[in-house]
């Protein structure tokens, strides 16, 4: 089911243009280790729309867990998926993991305080780079609840405490949440309605197929922004980015 999911993902998201070749390539393939909640996982997410861009011999693993919170993520056996395919993949390839949580964890009833928010996503990222691998804070994708014309910024704090971890660990920040903020607000509440979960797409917070498709492309294009050495492993499609970029609906 998942290799067929990453499948058609790929089918949906490939470009007739060629991998740049002005950029130089990472010394090592890189491989993707995707650790969030629900708003990452398979079904739902943005995660496997991200992995369906690698160029072989790039590789990657969604292991973003629905209802997760930095506590529940650890507490469940999750993270040590996380950090087990670090180890084992650490010496072949460049490591990258991103994390992003939030979405659970500022629920009153989460047991994470947003203090103890805060440190688990530092904790975390200094515990990939001990591992010799590469965090990537990504922050939060926005949910798409509009009061009149505009987005709700639900998020805010958790956004500004991914951007705080990555400074405190010296970790490029994804910056999901002020991009997918920035876009839906840009194509409007019914175009962004388009990307929600559901037959009657009333979930603003999930992601349906071709939402996966249209933020992992975002989350794509923000790591090629923030480590232009991956450009080459990550097929490029020039006019989904360019929709996204101009406020368009894709």
């Amino acid at each position: 089911m998942f290799s067929l999911l990453l499948s058609s993902l790929a089918l949906l998201d490939l470009a007739a243009a060629a991998p740049s070749c002005g950029v130089a390539a990472a010394a090592k393939p890189p491989a993707f280790f995707l650790a969030g909640d629900s708003t990452t996982a398979i079904n739902g997410g943005w995660g496997d729309g991200l992995l369906a861009t690698l160029i072989e011999p790039a590789t990657g693993l969604n292991v973003g867990k629905s209802g997760a919170t930095t506590r529940s993520f650890v507490a469940g056996g999750y993270w040590k998926n996380v950090t087990d395919h670090v180890r084992e993949y650490a010496g072949d390839h460049d490591v990258y993991v991103t994390i992003s949580f939030g979405h659970n964890d500022q629920k009153e009833n989460s047991g994470v305080s947003f203090d103890q928010y805060q440190t688990n996503l530092i904790n975390l990222a200094n515990e990939i780079k001990g591992l010799g691998g590469k965090p990537l804070l990504v922050s939060s994708l926005t949910r798409r609840v509009f009061q009149g014309n505009t987005v709700v910024d639900s998020l805010h704090d958790q956004r500004l405490a991914a951007i705080e971890a990555a400074r405190r660990t010296k970790s490029p920040v994804i910056d999901l949440n002020a991009a997918s903020i920035k876009y839906v607000n840009a194509i409007g509440k019914a175009a962004a309605y388009e990307y929600n979960w559901g037959a009657d797409k009333k979930d603003t917070t999930h992601l349906n197929e071709w939402g996966t498709v249209v933020f992992g492309r975002m989350v794509a294009d923000l790591i090629i922004d923030a480590l232009p050495s991956l450009e080459s492993y990550i097929t490029p499609n020039q006019t989904m980015s360019d929709r996204i970029a101009n406020g368009q609906p894709a």
